[in-house]
């Protein structure tokens, strides 16, 4: 998968790459609620694989998180600052 190159992404990766696309500021998803989304339920960890070796180019992936609404590790603290400032409220780690 080439981040800046959708002609060479496969299906699934388009279909969650359309998901991604339709969130506005504010939204907050799951990785399963994409995956359902993107017609592969249980997919979730293939949304989050996605994700990680895009390294978030052109999606808001900071508007995803874990089925518990824990945030993303690694990222926590600008994934954190990057929802408050949508409005989203998070707390010890998670969204509330």
């Amino acid at each position: 998968m080439d981040p800046l190159d959708r002609t060479t992404w496969t299906d699934f990766e388009l279909a969650v790459a359309a998901v991604l696309d339709d969130l506005v500021p504010g939204d907050v998803v799951t990785y399963s609620e994409i995956a359902q989304e993107a017609g592969r339920p249980g997919a979730a960890r293939a949304v989050g694989s996605m994700l990680g070796r895009s390294n978030g180019a052109g999606f808001p992936w900071w508007r995803v998180v874990a089925a518990d609404g824990r945030l993303a590790s690694g990222d926590s603290t600008e994934q954190a600052r990057r929802l408050v400032s949508e409005g989203v409220r998070v707390r010890g780690g998670r969204v509330v």
